[in-house]
């Protein structure tokens, strides 16, 4: 079964898609190895572990880049964050394209302006047109080669203050439009509003929810409400932030790594996660064969 089908059966399944944010092929590695169903290639962790503002300032390319990486580090589906499609219609169908032939199960896409501010920053969180975003769901759709590859749409309505029933009038039309799935969003301090949204939404597609300002809520609840899928969109990377931090500045004060040798990850656990045993077995592959053919010759 391919990935994209994969992603897309998980989404409309009974259970709760848990999908880890990643920024990296080795933290997307770490995502699987604990046990997550996919991973979301983040917008605001591919943008924060570049040390810049998650504002569109990375061009496709080098965010397509990032996702590839990912993609091909892990062998659970990665949904790729795509902002607001990078621009307009055209942008979006070379997005797909790009995106498709890389290696991604899907894609998401919300209902902003290009560029785009990061949700929970203050500044310009203004909504686009809903036809000009609900012609660019139907644009990805058409310009997918693998019916199976998905097209959520993300709906900004919460963040932008344009309340509940906007939100449920973005929904109803993006999915006319084609979306697999929707992503709603909030950022309120609980899950009032997603659960609000989704009590009143009525109709088929699976919908997504990413509790990062409301962490309280666990996944059975989620379930309970109805959701297809969370996204834990930027823990991973809070936590090598305050991880690092704290190893850095005792070896800095210590002038030493003595006391940090205990709490970080060994070699052997860094070469692990390299397939070093991989590289090694095959080099002596090599090796045997080089041995076999010299002696052919």
């Amino acid at each position: 079964m391919s990935k994209s089908r994969t992603l897309r059966d998980a989404l409309n399944g009974s259970a709760i898609t848990r999908i880890m944010g990643a920024h990296s092929a080795l933290s997307a590695k770490l995502a699987e190895e604990a046990g997550f169903n996919a991973i979301w290639a983040s917008g605001l962790e591919i943008s924060a572990a570049r040390a810049l503002p998650d504002a569109n300032i990375l061009s496709m390319a080098e965010c397509l880049e990032a996702a590839a990486e990912i993609a091909g580090a892990v062998d659970i589906p990665v949904l790729a964050d795509c902002d607001s499609g990078f621009g307009g219609v055209g942008n979006v169908v070379h997005m797909i394209r790009s995106y498709e032939s890389r290696g991604l199960a899907g894609v998401c896409i919300e209902d902003k302006q290009f560029p785009k501010m990061n949700s929970f920053v203050e500044g310009n969180q203004d909504l686009a047109p809903i036809g000009d975003f609900a012609a660019k769901i139907t644009a990805a759709k058409e310009a997918r080669s693998d019916e199976d590859f998905v097209v959520v749409a993300r709906i900004e309505a919460f963040i932008a203050g344009a309340g509940l029933e906007e939100a449920l009038r973005r929904a109803a039309v993006y999915e006319a439009a084609g979306a697999d799935a929707l992503l709603i969003h909030s950022k309120r301090a609980t899950a009032e509003e997603v659960y609000a949204f989704r009590d009143a939404y009525q109709g088929a597609l699976p919908v997504i929810v990413v509790p990062t300002t409301y962490p309280q809520v666990t996944a059975t609840e989620l379930t309970e409400h109805g959701f297809g899928g969370v996204i834990y969109a930027n823990q991973g990377l809070r936590a090598s932030i305050s991880a690092m931090r704290d190893v850095l500045a005792q070896i800095g004060g210590d002038g030493s790594t003595f006391a940090v040798e205990g709490a970080i990850a060994t070699l052997k656990d860094v070469f692990a996660l390299q397939n070093v045993d991989e590289l090694l077995t095959r080099q002596e592959r090599h090796d045997e064969l080089t041995a076999t053919y010299s002696a052919i010759a």
